[in-house]
């Protein structure tokens, strides 16, 4: 039998699976509509130092190949999650999956006090940084430029000094994929790619953007061979003796596309998307992700990350 669990930052998971952030809630509720073990890790939805509610309706849309957001961060705040989320995380600890922080926040000064408060709780072993927020001070995002990165990388890595720390990218595809690689090179332990893809409907009645936000972020299968080629790109570029954890996610619906991103050069496997549709499709990935590593005639699934032949390709 094929060994399915695997490692992440130095964080034991039993599954390759992740559920994403956004895509269950504050956490535990995704874990009632899935057997036992069908997930490794669970994301929280991305957390702010304040309380936010969000954007108005219409914040999630329906497009062919996937979906369309703009939900804005909604989220309790930071001293709301902390007592009352927390509590509900440690009350299913012995559930075995492993819970993933997600936190968000504007400055700099937002991510060094939220990495501060998340470092060293018990319930939450992995912290992963969502750097997809505007920077009020440059009105960019953390993830437009390297310097701006690897700044606010080193930041949150200084405030948290003992708990594995992730960074969510977004889809980059400048030459050596420099913004993925200042994050690295700043300290983080590993990395989630790829975040949803900018993107905008219009109502052609009304000739009215179809989000209240007017654009938002395109995820699912639409965006599943770019997030193919950035994993490829990224786990390349590190090199092959690099261990660095890379959570593939981006439209994630069948178990050939989790066993793509793990070719690619992916660790795990992350799901959002699919997860609105019909939690259950989690299941239907992990067990034909089980029965194709056994295929493959390996010990375990992290001997088949990066694994993409390099033969050459022949002609038809």
């Amino acid at each position: 039998m094929s060994s399915m669990e695997l490692t992440i930052a130095g964080v034991s998971l039993r599954s390759p699976l992740v559920a994403a952030a956004g895509a269950a809630g504050s956490g535990p509720e995704i874990l009632q509509a899935v057997p036992a073990g069908t997930f490794g890790a669970v994301t929280t939805k991305s957390i702010t130092p304040e309380p936010r509610e969000g954007h108005p309706p219409w914040r999630v849309l329906e497009v062919r190949g996937g979906m369309l957001n703009a939900v804005g961060l909604a989220n309790p705040g930071l001293d709301v999650f902390m007592s009352d989320v927390v509590p509900e995380l440690e009350a299913v600890q012995d559930s075995g999956v492993t819970f993933i922080g997600s936190i968000a926040g504007h400055t700099i000064d937002d991510y060094v006090s939220m990495a501060s408060a998340f470092d060293g709780v018990e319930a939450i072993p992995l912290v992963e940084a969502n750097l997809s927020c505007p920077n009020t001070h440059t009105g960019r995002q953390f993830t437009d430029d390297p310097l701006a990165m690897k700044e606010v990388v080193s930041a949150i890595r200084e405030s948290l000094p003992s708990t594995p720390l992730l960074v969510k990218l977004p889809l980059e595809m400048a030459p050596g994929f420099p913004v993925a690689m200042a994050a690295r090179e700043a300290g983080a332990d590993g990395l989630t790619m790829v975040n949803t893809v900018p993107a905008m409907g219009i109502d052609v009645d009304s000739r009215r953007p179809r989000l209240s936000n007017r654009a938002g972020g395109l995820s699912g299968p639409a965006i599943h061979h770019l997030a193919v080629r950035m994993i490829a790109g990224v786990r390349a570029e590190l090199g092959k003796d690099d261990n660095t954890a890379i959570i593939g996610l981006g439209g994630v619906m069948r178990w050939q596309d989790a066993a793509e991103l793990i070719l690619a050069g992916a660790s795990a496997i992350g799901m959002a998307t699919a997860l609105y549709v019909d939690p259950r499709l989690a299941v239907r990935v992990g067990r034909g992700l089980s029965k194709w590593v056994r295929r493959q005639g390996v010990a375990s699934l992290s001997e088949l990350t990066g694994a993409m032949s390099k033969d050459p390709i022949q002609p038809c």
